[in-house]
């Protein structure tokens, strides 16, 4: 056996080896720490010590210089309006009085009969937030933009506070024949769509999204798909659009039919 040392400069297969590994290291940092981040035309760094903290992972403040704005409105809505948390009665009962303007669409107890939305019992920044995008023009419909255009800030919070007020449909869908899809009991977490009870209700709520359960089959469909084309865009950093994209078209039928079910149900019962 030989007494040579393996581990020592004299041995020139570690010394190579050591140099080589050097050698690949530099190479590597300079190409991930200076190179690439200036090769991303998007990226505007001010200094070289920016883009190595970019790329090692730590937030820089960029440059504004090539920012892309969108060609299309979007929503603005904030949800920090006091009205909304805990309306007086005064603003639910001018709301019922607004309220009788939308009974043609949307019922007269706030429960439709013409495929509108349900706003009986919906959450109150839900509501509050699709009549401000309407006004804005964050979402654009023939019937619901001019009504939207006309009304006050204290309107929208009035109407808001008496659709909150009035009772939801029954969280009662017919046993056995609906069974809950999978996309609304769990997702789908390889697609990276989360269950829509985490937003709507049912697992838990996200400010602003709408409660869902006996909402119209054929608006949500038509919602979904809208979503998923671009053609409604008035989602808070395209939290819809993203999930909409990622379901197939049995995904978004089975889970408008199984919200849907909710209003049949009620309907049967003749609760309506």
């Amino acid at each position: 056996m030989s007494g040579e040392r393996l581990y020592t400069l004299a041995n020139r297969w570690f010394s190579t080896s050591v140099a080589l590994t050097v050698i690949v290291f530099l190479l590597s940092a300079i190409i991930g720490f200076l190179i690439m981040p200036y090769a991303d035309e998007d990226n505007r760094f001010a200094s070289l010590w920016d883009a190595i903290c970019s790329a090692a992972g730590f937030p820089v403040e960029r440059s504004a210089t090539n920012v892309v704005n969108p060609d299309f409105r979007t929503s603005k809505v904030t949800f920090d309006v006091a009205g909304l948390k805990s309306p007086e009665a005064v603003s639910i009962g001018r709301g019922a009085t607004l309220a009788q303007q939308c009974a043609i669409c949307h019922g007269p107890e706030g429960i439709s009969r013409a495929g509108s939305p349900n706003l009986a019992g919906q959450y109150a920044a839900a509501t509050y937030k699709q009549l401000h995008d309407f006004k804005s023009g964050a979402r654009v419909n023939a019937t619901m933009t001019p009504f939207a255009e006309k009304m006050s800030e204290q309107d929208m919070l009035d109407l808001a506070a008496y659709y909150a007020y009035l009772p939801k449909i029954p969280a009662t869908s017919p046993v056995g024949k609906i069974p809950i899809p999978q996309i609304v009991a769990s997702g789908a977490p390889m697609r990276g769509i989360a269950p829509c009870g985490s937003c709507h209700g049912g697992i838990e709520r996200k400010e602003g999204s709408p409660w869902l359960n006996g909402q119209s089959a054929a608006y949500i469909e038509a919602q979904l798909n809208a979503f998923s084309t671009g053609s409604r865009r008035n989602d808070t950093s395209q939290q819809m659009r993203n999930v909409a994209r990622g379901m197939t078209p049995e995904e978004i039928k089975a889970a408008a039919g199984y919200y849907g079910s909710f209003q049949n149900f009620q309907h049967a019962r003749g609760m309506d």
